[in-house]
């Protein structure tokens, strides 16, 4: 791709965390709600599916827009694998609760998919970023007003690393912002196998 082109980062997804992990890398994305009914897909393990996810939300976003040879549009998802088992957003409260149960004193492996496709040249990149989480052993008073707070209804895994959670998670093995929801690393290899140099997305 030429140099002097203008980039611009569509992002495929309402997270304010993955917005803000940007801006604070420098680059200002345009948020582009997908809408997508994740319900209607599956796949076997939540490798497979957070990936799947994040490329309908991408491709969903770029049949939308007009060819331009600087707009590039990301697509993440996360979830989380926990004993075998694929946990997104949770239902309501008392799944959240439940999973907490389950999850406190012990690890799951957080996986978040990122799909990247440019409108002009058609060329798609994706690639998984995986990090291991060990959940502090909290007490049942902890969960109860860490439900209590909404926090963990509205993320993959019911647990947060950049709020009130990340005091329930003892540690990580990988890339932190891949737990917030978007690998900062990652995004930049996947932009360079498509010929965008990362650092002219910054503003």
């Amino acid at each position: 791709m030429e140099k002097d082109i203008a980039y611009r980062l569509i992002l495929a997804s309402a997270s304010p965390a993955r917005r803000g992990l940007l801006s604070a890398a420098g680059i200002e994305a345009e948020v582009m709600v997908s809408g997508v009914d994740e319900s209607t897909v599956e796949a076997e393990d939540a490798y497979s599916l957070c990936l799947a996810l994040a490329r309908m939300k991408a491709r969903t976003i770029a049949a939308q827009l007009n060819a331009d040879p600087g707009v590039v549009v990301l697509g993440c998802d996360s979830v989380l694998a926990f004993e075998d088992e694929i946990f997104g957003k949770p239902a309501n409260a008392d799944e959240a609760t439940k999973r907490w149960m389950r999850m406190r004193g012990r690890s799951g492996v957080l996986h978040t998919g990122h799909h990247v496709t440019s409108l002009v040249t058609g060329k798609q990149a994706e690639a998984v970023g995986t990090t291991t989480v060990h959940f502090a052993d909290i007490s049942d008073a902890e969960i109860a007003a860490y439900v209590a707070s909404g926090e963990p209804l509205h993320v993959a895994g019911s647990f947060t690393l950049d709020g009130r959670g990340g005091a329930f998670v003892d540690r990580i093995e990988g890339d932190p912002g891949n737990v917030i929801g978007l690998s900062l690393p990652l995004l930049r290899n996947l932009l360079a196998e498509m010929g965008v140099p990362y650092i002219a997305l910054w503003k």
